[in-house]
């Protein structure tokens, strides 16, 4: 993966989000691998829908800058991810409405969507009659504690797609940025469908 892709990558995938209002004000903050050692990430507090070259860094995968740059505390998530699996490349977190509010009226730790032809969008899903559970994490400013979580669900069982932070939002991933753009899109998508359930008294 050379930089000027990896960049270019990001700030078009940052546009795109920021066209759909899912990522306001200076939240969120994407990454991609860049080896086995290393990753792309965005600088913290940067509008993710006017990125340039200059508002990346590199880190490696302790969350460490390796390039001048602040990265968001965030990066530590991100990282964690792409040390439990090498299949990921990319990684996309993002703050949409309905993404932030269903996180906070599902109880539990995950939440399950189903009967949608959409989930076919989520790699390895072939069918809207199985039932998809994204994890559910509670909120904390303490970015090591839930990076420490995240690892120790997935080592109980990997992570598929995406997880929800509960009140906070998103993050998308794949082997690709295409592919996680497909997963957030897919993901926001489903969102909408059972936010509008629920509304309508068919969910809960």
């Amino acid at each position: 993966m050379t930089l000027s892709f990896a960049s270019q990558a990001l700030i078009d995938a940052g546009r795109w989000i920021d066209q759909r209002g899912w990522c306001p004000a200076t939240g969120g903050n994407f990454s991609m691998r860049l080896g086995d050692d290393r990753a792309l990430v965005t600088a913290s507090g940067r509008h993710k829908g006017y990125l340039t070259d200059e508002d990346f860094l590199q880190v490696n995968l302790a969350g460490e800058a390796i390039t001048p740059g602040k990265p968001s505390a965030e990066t530590l998530v991100h990282t964690a991810l792409y040390r439990l699996s090498p299949q990921i490349g990319a990684v996309l977190h993002t703050h949409s409405v309905a993404s932030t509010v269903l996180s906070r009226l599902t109880p539990g730790d995950h939440l399950p969507l189903e009967g949608f032809e959409m989930q076919k969008s989520l790699q390895g899903n072939l069918t809207h009659e199985a039932t998809v559970c994204l994890p559910i994490f509670d909120n904390t400013q303490d970015m090591q504690i839930l990076a420490e979580q995240i690892e120790q669900r997935w080592r109980a069982r990997p992570l598929q797609w995406g997880l929800l932070v509960r009140g906070h939002g998103l993050y998308a991933w794949g082997q690709t940025i295409d592919e996680a753009r497909r997963h957030l899109e897919g993901l926001e998508f489903l969102f909408a469908c059972e936010m509008e359930m629920r509304r309508l008294g068919g969910r809960g």
